[in-house]
């Protein structure tokens, strides 16, 4: 272990985590739109003399550049356009509202933004991201006074964001220039998932098997983002997509024979890796897989595992098309994310901190406390990103947030006073656009160089030179936002970290009722080795379980594909509940504390899901569900009434709440 991670282990966990920085190769085709967008549109804007609609396309810009994440070109036209409606809607808003309102009925206007944008955060990233950027584009449509209406802005504000889409549909990747040009992250992703089979075969029987399994989930989840994403044909068109499809669908009997093998725990030759490594090469080669070796089928889930090869080699050769397992959400699940308790209780204090914030912002405007500029936008925008949970624990945010407002301030002040007006303040755009990428690893760096990016905006917009200003209202809002973060609410606290719990019960539930269902009897199984009084509970706690069945989302089949996606759904949220868990676990004391005992929950309920699975690589060998598996099942669901009823969860055997 490095010595910085040593002290950082040493450290509080919510200091800890303000130091904390992602790691990674520079992202250079990021870097490269990032400079061919808020930069050269500025410049444009300023050729043709539209200053002030150039200012606001290239804030929208700045923001897509946020959103413009690695994955493939599908998703990032969700990622970045999805985000940019909100944007564009909440301008129109803020716009018209500024002006025909006065303070007091604009601050009731912009707290009411605030509710249903912090509920619809809770839905997913996507819905976050759009939350997020329809408040920061109603404050400046509110606090930023230019000459132009509102739905011109909007046009601004859209044609801004499309041009980074336009660049990242656009502009050759290096993935995409190995091999077709349509699938960049695609391929790579598919790819990953054969390599991390690969690495947990590698790791069975010792200390990185669940760390190993854990990365299978994310590498699995990625390529499912990569592949569902948006299409104008309901199927994929082509049949290098359709091969593309059938390669990842490949991948999850592998995936379920691995993991059943990690759940045995018992080391497996090392042969038995070089298949799916051999597999990950002919997806990224886009190339026939030749020969691969054969494991052992000595036990079932080798046997399994010798079978997913033979079917990958079958489907690698002349697949065409494949399930991806993904099940889209109903509106009606996404209104129990929006008003659920989690819903419920971020868009209450974002409510409160956007409505105080641009109270306060006006008010200092008003008797012209901080300077003489004419925009107060700055304060209620500079909230909307403190009180995002999605972006750390609230410490956190709000120490980076603090240490890269007064950097990126005291830097662009220093750039103002030797920089030509607007050519160097153009080109310091762009060099802020280029490094936003990079920065996106570290939320004070991101501020830092969004600071220096809005800054030079505002300025060659025609606003006077306010980094001392803008430090004083950065650490007003992390003030209010400190406050309101600790404030009581209505319900208990916790609610994000509690839904996403509830959905990984659910999920996991539902899984295993499907996997007992394909056993035909919940008796199957418990001879042998289990007490008749162990068989007798686990008979009852599986009645209970299918008895509220149909309350859950239970895909009406009996055929693999069933269970595949329900497993995918179980992994899948189990990996989101532990996100929730681990910013939570790093939050303040006074806030940690309310999510005690949500991680002993998530252990449960992942052994539980590893448990089932071995359970259906048995069943597909033998037929029966074996009397260890039965053990094991009993064991686990009686671990799990305890947990789930102190962390305020309904417990096993239930209706689940949403």
């Amino acid at each position: 272990m490095s010595r910085s991670r040593r002290v950082l282990l040493k450290l509080p966990p919510w200091l800890a985590h303000a130091l904390r920085a992602q790691r990674g190769p520079v992202p250079w085709s990021a870097v490269t739109r990032g400079a061919l967008s808020a930069g050269p549109l500025l410049l444009v804007a300023v050729q043709v003399g539209r200053t002030s609609l150039g200012v606001v396309a290239a804030i929208a810009a700045m923001l897509a550049g946020i959103n413009d994440r690695p994955g493939s070109r599908r998703v990032s036209v969700k990622r970045i356009g999805v985000p940019a409606l909100g944007g564009a809607l909440g301008l129109v808003v803020g716009t018209y509202a500024g002006q025909q309102t006065g303070a007091v009925v604009l601050t009731v206007i912009l707290t009411f933004i605030g509710l249903v944008a912090g509920s619809i955060s809770a839905i997913g990233p996507v819905a976050s991201a759009v939350g997020t950027q329809l408040l920061v584009a109603s404050a400046i449509g509110a606090g930023m006074p230019l000459p132009e209406p509102g739905w011109e802005r909007a046009l601004a504000y859209v044609a801004g964001a499309g041009w980074l889409l336009v660049l990242r549909l656009v502009l050759p990747t290096p993935g995409s220039l190995a091999g077709d040009f349509r699938f960049d992250g695609e391929r790579k992703a598919v790819a990953g998932v054969y390599d991390a089979v690969a690495e947990l075969l590698d790791a069975v029987g010792g200390p990185e098997a669940m760390r190993r399994r854990a990365a299978l989930t994310a590498a699995l989840d990625r390529a499912q983002d990569a592949l569902a994403g948006p299409r104008l044909r309901r199927y994929a068109s082509s049949s290098a997509e359709r091969r593309l499809h059938a390669q990842y669908a490949a991948a999850l009997p592998l995936a379920e024979a691995a993991t059943a093998l990690a759940w045995a725990g018992e080391a497996v030759a090392e042969r038995a890796s070089e298949g799916p490594r051999r597999l990950a090469a002919a997806v990224r080669g886009n190339s026939h897989t030749g020969p691969l070796p054969a494991p052992s089928r000595s036990a079932p889930a080798l046997r399994a595992l010798d079978d997913a090869l033979l079917h990958a080699a079958e489907v690698f050769d002349q697949g065409r098309g494949g399930d991806l397992h993904t099940r889209p959400r109903t509106p009606r699940d996404r209104l129990r994310a929006a008003f659920g308790s989690a819903g419920r209780e971020y868009g209450l204090r974002v409510a409160l901190c956007f409505g105080a914030s641009s109270a306060a912002a006006q008010a200092l405007h008003q008797g012209q406390w901080y300077g003489q500029h004419e925009h107060w936008y700055w304060l209620p925008a500079t909230a909307v990103f403190l009180v995002k949970p999605d972006l750390g624990p609230l410490a956190s945010r709000v120490l980076n947030r603090a240490a890269g407002t007064v950097l990126g301030a005291v830097l662009f002040a220093g750039f103002a006073v030797v920089l030509p007006r607007p050519e160097g303040l153009i080109a310091l755009v762009a060099l802020s656009g280029a490094l936003i990428p990079v920065a996106t690893r570290h939320f004070a760096a991101q501020t830092a160089v969004v600071t220096v990016l809005v800054l030079a905006l505002v300025m060659v917009g025609g606003e006077p030179q306010a980094s001392m200003g803008r430090i004083g209202e950065t650490l007003l809002a992390c003030a209010i936002v400190l406050i309101v973060g600790h404030l009581p609410m209505p319900g208990q606290r916790g609610g994000g970290v509690r839904a996403r719990l509830a959905a990984a019960s659910e999920a996991a539930y539902a899984y295993l009722t499907h996997v007992l269902d394909e056993a035909d009897t919940p008796s199957i199984g418990t001879s042998g080795t289990p007490s008749e009084r162990r068989a007798t509970a686990f008979e009852r706690r599986v009645t209970d379980h299918r008895a509220t069945a149909s309350e859950r989302r239970v895909i009406p089949s009996d055929d693999r594909a069933t269970r595949w996606t329900l497993r995918r759904e179980a992994y899948r949220t189990l990996a989101e509940a532990r996100t929730a868990i681990s910013l939570s676990a790093h939050e303040l004391p006074a806030l940690a504390r309310h999510t005690e005992g949500a991680d002993e929950v998530a252990d449960l309920l992942e052994r539980l899901v590893d448990t089932t699975t071995a359970c259906a690589v048995h069943l597909d060998d033998t037929g029966r569900i074996g009397p260890e598996h039965t053990e094991r099942l009993t064991a686990l669901l009686g671990e799990l009434a305890g947990p789930v009823e102190r962390v305020g969860l309904r417990p096993p055997g239930t209706p689940l709440a949403g």
